[in-house]
């Protein structure tokens, strides 16, 4: 009787746990591995798909291709198709995922090809997608999740994010009033800790897509932050990559509701400081604990085996208020 009274302690214990806490991914840019070190590319994929229920979704930030070609989306598509019925995921659309040709970078807003790889159907049917915009694409969508007893949204926004889609993402939001938001893009974090803004390198204006004016306005990091992210209520998370040099960054800011809302930057390909050849292949575990008020950040590398645990690299939020 007594080892079953202690099986049950233990049974209670782990139960209360796994409803306090979650876990999810975080890809940065794959841009580099999928053009020159696919093995790695690959690696990250069968390594995520291998932990069962661990994780609760994945995101992706963007630049998922580098040329934007029929070959790149190959071998993008078989990687993430590893992840379909075993768990979600939700991508944010780079400037090196779409234009006009491959090769060209956002020179026009063509996402042919990533919604050729990506069938709409396929994509809302295997990633809780209950809303997308414009419609039946993957350019931007909104998932929904119930985890730690909370009704969750996480939206996908492209690559600088125009105003009409900001206008969609809002009425989706408004249409979940209590759901805690997370946000999934590919430009908005520089690499000093700051939101983007007109004084730093690699704006979505300075591409072919940040001439267009109207309700077709991009916004960089500083303008997504004041007309969408600021404003909304449970505003909770925003993860991006795009900018090298260092790669990495974090910043902590109040929404109109008084909460802090937690971004973060996070970039390992090619190009960035620290990584010698680009092969690093490095990702972000985040872990969102209710029951200790945290949000917990690891970085690990599938390929290497490997944790980064510098403080860029592996630190936590404390006393987050859900």
């Amino acid at each position: 009787m007594k080892w079953c009274a202690l099986l049950l302690m233990v049974m209670l214990s782990f139960s209360t746990y796994s409803q306090s806490s979650f876990e999810f991914v975080v890809i940065p840019d794959t841009q580099t591995y999928v053009e020159e070190f696919p093995d790695i590319y690959m690696k990250q994929m069968k390594w995520v798909a291998s932990q069962g229920k661990r994780f609760s979704f994945v995101l992706h930030v963007g630049d998922i291709t580098q040329n934007n070609s029929d070959e790149e989306w190959q071998i993008a598509r078989k990687g993430l198709a590893l992840l379909d019925g075993k768990v979600p995921y939700h991508l944010a659309l780079g400037n090196h995922d779409m234009g006009s040709r491959p090769g060209k970078f956002a020179d026009t807003r063509n996402s042919s090809l990533a919604n050729r790889y990506f069938s709409y159907n396929n994509y809302a049917k295997n990633n809780n997608i209950i809303a997308s915009f414009p419609a039946n694409q993957i350019d931007n969508s909104c998932a929904e999740y119930v985890l730690i007893k909370l009704s969750w949204l996480v939206c996908s926004l492209e690559f600088g994010p125009r105003d009409k889609t900001i206008a969609w993402v809002k009425s989706v939001i408004k249409n979940h009033p209590q759901h805690r938001v997370i946000f999934n893009t590919h430009s908005y974090l520089y690499e000093d800790n700051t939101l983007q803004d007109g004084d730093d390198w690699y704006l979505p204006q300075g591409y072919g897509v940040g001439k267009e004016e109207g309700d077709e306005q991009v916004n960089h990091g500083g303008q997504l932050w004041n007309k969408l992210v600021k404003s909304t209520p449970h505003s909770i998370m925003v993860f991006s990559g795009h900018i090298l040099g260092t790669g990495v960054g974090q910043l902590v800011n109040q929404n109109d509701n008084e909460k802090n809302v937690y971004q973060m930057l996070a970039n390992y390909q090619k190009n960035v400081k620290g990584v010698e050849r680009g092969d690093s292949g490095y990702l972000r575990i985040i872990k969102v604990d209710k029951a200790a008020n945290t949000i917990s950040v690891k970085t690990f590398s599938p390929w290497l085996n490997k944790y980064k645990t510098d403080p860029e690299h592996e630190f936590s939020f404390t006393e987050v208020d859900l």
